[in-house]
C-alpha cells in the first residue's frame, strides 16, 4: 500500500500538482511585474539554439510524446523547425548517415539513462552538436555529458508507467518555448508575464479537477472493461496527447490500443470501430487560436460522423461543451486553458482510465510484465 493509496500509480497521479508547482518553482521567479524566467536556468541557453532554428528533439516511451508536443509549441510559438526522432532509430545511424543539417539537440528521459536516448546524446555530440537534457534525476549521466541540463522536480515517480515526470516535461518545455519565444521577439514582455501567469495557475485547476476525474474514470473502467482495443484520436499538439493515452493503457493495462491523429480515423483504422473497439477523443478547443477553432469544428464534425455510425466514444472536452456531450457516449469535462497548456490536463483522466483499467484486469499496475522503470540495456 502507498499510505492510502494502493498503488504507487495512482499516488504519484495525485502528485502532480504538487510536482508541476516544485518545477515551475525551479524555473521562474517574482519580479517587479510577476513572475519572470529564472535567468540560472534560462541565459545559458543562449548558447544551445542553432542560426537556422533547427531542432531535433530524441527520446522513447512517453519522452517521446512530450517530445512530440513540444514539436508542434516549438514551431507555432517560436518558428523554430523542429524533428522528433526515436532515440533507437536516430542512436543506430553511424557514420553512413549524410545530415548536412546541424540542429540543436535535446533528450527526454525520466531517468536519464535511458540506453538508447543516452546513445543518442553521445552520438549528437559526436557529430558536434549542442545538447540539452532534460531528465527526473539531476545527477544523471545524461544530465552530466550534455551541453546542458533542464532537470524536473518530480521527485521519485516509483510505479514503471510514467505520470507525475510527463506532466513535469511537459511543462519544461513550455518554458523552453517561452524562453525561445522571447529570444526570437515571438513573445513581447506582456505575453510571456500572461503565459506564466496562466502556467502557475495549471496545478489548481489540475487539484480541483482530481477527485471528480478518479470517480468518473473508474466508472469508465468498468463501464469499457471488456474492450478490445482502444483508438486514441487527437489533432495538432494534442495528437501527442493521444499517443501518451494509448501507451499508457497499452502498459498499464495490457489493453491493445493505439494513437492516431484525428483526420485519419477515416483512412483505415475506422473499419476497426464496433462494439468493443471504442475510440478516445480529444475534442477540447482554445477559442483565442484560429488553428484550435478549426480543429475543434472538423473534431465535431468526426463526432457526428461517429454517432450516426453507433461508435461508442469516450470524449475529452471543456468544461461545459454540450455539444460534445451531445454527441458521444461519455464525455469528461478539462477546465478550458489555452492551446498549448492544455495537454498537461488533458493527460491526466487519461492516465486515471489506464490505472482503472488495470485494476479491472487484475493487473499490478506499478509493476507490468515485461517492462522496468529504465531500459538501461540495449535491446534489439
Amino acid at each position: 500500500m502507498e499510505g492510502h493509496f494502493q498503488y504507487a500509480m495512482l499516488r504519484e497521479i495525485h502528485e502532480q500538482p504538487d510536482a508541476i508547482r516544485r518545477t515551475l518553482a525551479l524555473y521562474t521567479t517574482s519580479g517587479a511585474y510577476g513572475l519572470e524566467l529564472n535567468p540560472e536556468y534560462f541565459e545559458p541557453l543562449a548558447q544551445w539554439g542553432n542560426m537556422h532554428g533547427e531542432v531535433l528533439i530524441t527520446a522513447s516511451g512517453s519522452s517521446r510524446h512530450s517530445g512530440l508536443a513540444a514539436e508542434i509549441i516549438l514551431e507555432d510559438q517560436c518558428g523554430l523547425a523542429v524533428d522528433v526522432e526515436y532515440a533507437s532509430e536516430y542512436s543506430c545511424r553511424g557514420n553512413n548517415s549524410k545530415d548536412l543539417r546541424n540542429p540543436s539537440v535535446i533528450v527526454l528521459s525520466q531517468s536519464g539513462e535511458t540506453s538508447d536516448t543516452l546513445a543518442a546524446l553521445r552520438e549528437a555530440r559526436r557529430r558536434g552538436q549542442k545538447t540539452l537534457a532534460i531528465t527526473n534525476v539531476e545527477e544523471s549521466t545524461m544530465a552530466r555529458e550534455a551541453d546542458l541540463s533542464m532537470p524536473l522536480a518530480a521527485g521519485r515517480e516509483k510505479a514503471i508507467p510514467a505520470t507525475k515526470s510527463f506532466t513535469c516535461q511537459l511543462t519544461v518545455l513550455a518554458l523552453l518555448a517561452l524562453y525561445e519565444g522571447v529570444s526570437l521577439n515571438r513573445i513581447d514582455p506582456a505575453a510571456l508575464s500572461a503565459h506564466l501567469s496562466e502556467l502557475d495557475s495549471i496545478p489548481d485547476a489540475l487539484a480541483t479537477q482530481l477527485a471528480g476525474w478518479e470517480t468518473q474514470m473508474a466508472a469508465l473502467a468498468a463501464k469499457y472493461r471488456n474492450a478490445t482495443t482502444f483508438l486514441y484520436l487527437g489533432r495538432g499538439v494534442h495528437y501527442a496527447i493521444a499517443r501518451e493515452g494509448a501507451l499508457k493503457l497499452k502498459e498499464a493495462s495490457y489493453i491493445h490500443a493505439e494513437g492516431y491523429p484525428t483526420g485519419e480515423l477515416k483512412h483505415g483504422p475506422n473499419a476497426l470501430v464496433s462494439e468493443h473497439v471504442p475510440l478516445v477523443v480529444i475534442a477540447t478547443v482554445d477559442y483565442a487560436v484560429d488553428g484550435s477553432v478549426l480543429r475543434y469544428e472538423k473534431t465535431l464534425q468526426l463526432l457526428r460522423d461517429m454517432k450516426a455510425q453507433g461508435a461508442k466514444v469516450i470524449a475529452l472536452a471543456n468544461s461545459g461543451d454540450k455539444d460534445v456531450a451531445e454527441l458521444v457516449s461519455d464525455c469528461v469535462f478539462i477546465v478550458p486553458a489555452s492551446e498549448y497548456l492544455l495537454p498537461i490536463s488533458e493527460v491526466v483522466p487519461l492516465q486515471l482510465f489506464s490505472y482503472f483499467m488495470a485494476l479491472e484486469h487484475g493487473v499490478n499496475v506499478d509493476h507490468p510484465r515485461n517492462l522496468a522503470k529504465a531500459v538501461v540495456e540495449h535491446g534489439a
